[in-house]
């Protein structure tokens, strides 16, 4: 298709490494001190070269094709300080990344009077619970752009949440759920802060799957959100992967085959101590949990699902 220009802010680091594997001619948006959205291609960045960084006051000098916001500041703030009046007649899309807050069934989404703003979100659960109202809404599924040389070890017997800030986000991470679980099974936490809770630190994305590859499992205690990417990218390493049985989850592992899913916490650490005693029966499951990752969440229907959108709404 032709090669667009497309704004998009910096929101989800990984996110943005997988969709801008879609060749276009990505911008995204620098301010001094890098407040939230405009650290532009990040520290250490592997997206492609074409992804591009531009000083805000400078956006509206360009020949863009399309928006795509990810937060209620890009749709209701951002756009409008950084946008000409013809920029934002052009199309947009608001990329939804979260389950409805603060209710899980009658949140409004901020997006939902505007019909002429296309809603995207990231799981089928999402888009069942958000009220989206008028907008045109549609789900494209996640994938993930890592290094696809890193293979599953599983040597550590030990288990490893990849979670940032678990401490702050409480409950709804599952704060409470590693307290519980960790006097009784040999498991650990890697992400930002996790060093207060007794973890192994923040890793940089780019040595960060190497190290997720050890553990013998990837435990996923998020109560309440959309498909992590950090199941993806272990799924996608050949890892296999235990979580809570909420929100889009029960859709993807199967109980024996891809790893365990429960709501009960006391059936999740029997399924982790099997794991842990049954090696070989844990790199069975991650094979199948690769398998699932790389058709269901392939990096290649990614990018098509994603160009087919962008050719619909700018005619190419």
């Amino acid at each position: 298709m032709a090669r667009l220009n497309i704004l998009i802010w910096h929101i989800h680091g990984a996110y943005l490494t997988a969709i801008t594997q879609t060749e276009h001619n990505w911008y995204v948006p620098t301010k001094p001190g890098f407040p939230e959205g405009y650290a532009g291609r990040g520290e250490g960045s592997t997206m492609p070269e074409y992804v591009r960084e531009i000083p805000a006051d400078s956006v509206r000098d360009l020949p863009l094709d399309l928006i795509i916001c990810q937060t209620p500041s890009n749709y209701t703030t951002d756009r409008f300080e950084l946008l000409s009046p013809d920029q934002l007649r052009l199309p947009t899309i608001y990329l939804e990344h979260n389950s409805p807050e603060p209710h899980p069934t009658d949140s409004l989404h901020p997006a939902a009077a505007d019909p002429t703003t296309t809603l995207v979100h990231v799981t089928h659960y999402n888009r069942l619970m958000w009220d989206n109202g008028q907008a045109a809404s549609r789900v494209i599924e996640h994938s993930v752009a890592i290094d696809p040389t890193i293979r599953y070890s599983g040597h550590r017997a030990e288990g490893l949440i990849v979670v940032n800030e678990l401490r702050r986000r409480g409950r709804m991470a599952g704060l409470d759920l590693y307290n519980y679980l960790r006097p009784r099974i040999p498991i650990t936490v890697a992400g930002m802060d996790s060093l207060s809770v007794g973890g192994i630190g923040e890793i940089h994305y780019t040595r960060l799957h190497q190290r997720v590859a050890e553990y013998r499992f990837l435990f996923s205690p998020m109560r309440y959100s959309s498909l992590p990417l950090a199941v993806i990218e272990a799924m996608t390493i050949g890892m296999p992967v235990v979580a809570l049985a909420t929100t889009e989850l029960p859709t993807v592992i199967r109980n024996g085959i891809h790893g365990f899913v429960s709501a009960n916490p006391d059936e999740l650490a029997k399924q982790m101590a099997f794991l842990l005693d049954n090696p070989d029966e844990a790199r069975r499951m991650g094979e199948n949990a690769r398998e699932l990752a790389l058709t269901r969440f392939g990096l290649a229907r990614f990018v098509q699902d994603w160009n087919s959108l962008f050719g619909e709404l700018t005619g190419t």
